[in-house]
């Protein structure tokens, strides 16, 4: 079953993509080739990578896409497995699919790093429902946050608090004039996170390139994979896709940072200058609170509420 036409009845259970969806491009930070593949995967099996490049070399190859299996955030959010086994700037692919109610594939990849393609979600999202969303015979479980936890960086912080799906609310501020102060807020049920966000590219200020790629960053990047602004100029061909392009890109930098905690959460996210570090620190902080969360099988009401949950075929209408 794919994408549905809003009339049909949608059984609310667990789903995994109906065949493979493969991707050729180049990683962002790296800058080195990259074909990575989605691929079905049994109810409860969960989103794991899976190094096709070292597997039968006497490492583990799957890399579990799981907060705890972070080890750093710098600019991108890294995963790695106890045999040291990484793959690095996760968090679109993982938006893609939990904004489209994916919760079991195996990511098979042949480098160290997800492909950038166009800097969005969106290349992900239309792949994903072009070959159609298969629910599956088990209960979608989740995780429901009890009381508020919130982590602070300086003027940073972030909080996950008591909600109804998945909420969302992020303040961003910058210098340049081209981005500024900008503030967003989104229900994510109801495909709001494919019509809204998933196209929102990556961006930078064209002062940190220099800075960033002595440092082993950035090397993949260009003005059409990433939007460049200096000052009030925006230096990619075509310009912004919204006037609030960069805020919608951290809502969804958050929305796939989120899904590294194993399963949907049903909570009020709100970040203020929050990056993937930080939506890193907040999930471990969540599940060492004692009291802060439990694991429910959810109801039709709660998974209705879900990211993914609603989405119809006109909502890829707005996909750029």
């Amino acid at each position: 079953m794919g994408p549905q036409d809003g009339k049909a009845r949608v059984r609310h259970v667990q789903a995994t993509i109906r065949s493979a969806a493969a991707f050729t491009g180049v990683g962002l930070h790296s800058g080195r080739p990259v074909r990575m593949t989605i691929r079905p995967a049994a109810a409860h099996f969960g989103i794991w990578f899976r190094r096709v490049d070292i597997a039968g070399f006497g490492r583990d190859a799957l890399v579990p896409a799981r907060y705890d299996a972070v080890p750093d955030a710098r600019l991108c959010t890294r995963l790695r497995n106890a045999d040291g086994v990484e793959v690095s700037t996760v968090e679109h692919v993982m938006a893609a699919l939990a904004g489209t109610g994916i919760h079991n594939a195996l990511i098979e990849i042949d480098a160290p790093e997800v492909p950038i393609l166009d800097g969005s979600a969106a290349p992900f999202v239309r792949a994903i429902l072009a070959r159609g969303v298969m629910q599956q015979d088990a209960a979608i479980h989740a995780i429901e946050v009890l009381k508020p936890v919130r982590v602070e960086d300086g003027e940073a912080w972030a909080e996950l608090r008591p909600g109804d799906g998945l909420t969302m609310r992020f303040s961003i501020e910058f210098d340049d004039a081209a981005i500024g102060r900008q503030t967003r807020e989104a229900n994510l049920a109801n495909g709001r996170f494919v019509r809204e966000l998933c196209d929102s590219r990556t961006f930078c200020r064209a002062s940190d390139i220099d800075a960033m790629r002595a440092n082993g960053l950035a090397l993949g990047g260009t003005y059409e994979n990433a939007v460049v602004v200096d000052g009030s100029a925006v230096l990619s061909p075509g310009g912004l896709r919204h006037a609030d392009e960069a805020v919608r890109h951290k809502m969804l930098d958050a929305l796939g940072d989120l899904a590294l905690a194993g399963a949907p959460l049903i909570a009020h996210y709100e970040g203020n200058r929050a990056g993937h570090a930080l939506t890193n620190r907040l999930l471990r902080a969540l599940f060492a609170t004692p009291g802060a969360v439990r694991f429910v099988e959810c109801s039709e009401a709660q998974a209705a509420r879900l990211p993914g949950a609603g989405l119809c075929a006109r909502d890829l209408a707005d996909v750029a």
